[in-house]
């Protein structure tokens, strides 16, 4: 008996040990890397991380308290907010698409990436502040600026329409297309970026899902750049960003006075 609380004494003792040490997973017995915890090493064989279906990127009931950090592969093509399957990370409030190119949350091209393409080469870009506290739509007067594109890209083209639409208004004001089309923000790095728009409902409604990464929101309504086609003279859509509200967007009389929040693409 006594032997036998010696061996299990030892055993414990020695797992122990084992638990604290770094940890080498290979073929040839070497040890592992002096910076790593663990190494795993082979010629003919890869890494298989979790594969789980999240259900949206604020899922943490699949994996319940996900640590930031944690990686794993989605297998749920229909992952609410999300890019598809692939890889994410969960980086403490959301699950983010992990990519090799660019990826959301990065700082660049002079605000905060809150969507990129499955390459990871393109996406778009918002500044981290609003542009305007609250200014109207329209240029004084109503009228069809035909800017209803409503898609990745479109707020662009939209604010391009509703500026050359509206100018005959002659009145001199300042309104929310006109906002983003005149600013421009110089990066840390020095570049000078004067290519932003207004963005359309639809690219609104992806910068709402990426609220927190990109930081600086009110809860309050934002302007999108795309006009209602059943009220084309009158009204335009906006979105509410208190999450209360669940980002429901509205189309509202063009004289209502919503923040701004520009973006652009790359």
């Amino acid at each position: 008996m006594k032997k036998m609380k010696q061996l299990l004494t030892i055993a414990a003792l020695l797992l122990g040990y084992c638990l604290q040490a770094q940890v080498a997973i290979n073929t040839d017995g070497s040890s592992a890397n002096s910076s790593a915890m663990l190494e795993v090493k082979a010629t003919d064989k890869g890494f298989l991380p979790p594969r789980v279906s999240l259900s949206s990127i604020t899922d943490v009931s699949t994996i319940s308290s996900p640590a930031t950090g944690l990686l794993v592969y989605n297998t749920n093509a229909s992952i609410t907010n999300g890019f598809g399957v692939g890889f994410y990370f969960y980086n403490g409030s959301q699950w983010l698409v992990y990519s090799t190119g660019h990826y959301i949350g990065e700082t660049y091209g002079g605000g905060k990436v809150f969507w990129v393409d499955v390459t990871g080469q393109h996406g778009l870009i918002a500044e981290t502040s609003d542009q305007h506290p609250g200014i109207q739509w329209r240029n004084g007067t109503n009228r069809v600026t035909n800017a209803t594109g409503d898609y990745i890209g479109a707020g662009d083209m939209n604010t391009l329409l509703t500026i050359a639409m509206q100018t005959n208004d002659n009145t001199g004001a300042n309104f929310a297309a006109l906002v983003c089309a005149n600013w421009d923000n110089t990066a840390v790095s020095g570049e000078v970026y004067g290519d932003w728009y207004l963005p359309s409902k639809y690219e609104l409604n992806l910068l709402y899902g990426q609220r927190t990464t990109v930081g600086g929101f009110s809860n309050d309504y934002y302007w999108s750049s795309t006009e209602d086609t059943e009220n084309s003279s009158t009204n335009a859509w906006d979105q509410d960003f208190d999450p209360a509200s669940g980002g429901l967007q509205w189309s509202v009389a063009k004289t209502y006075t919503d923040r701004v929040r520009c973006i652009r693409k790359f």
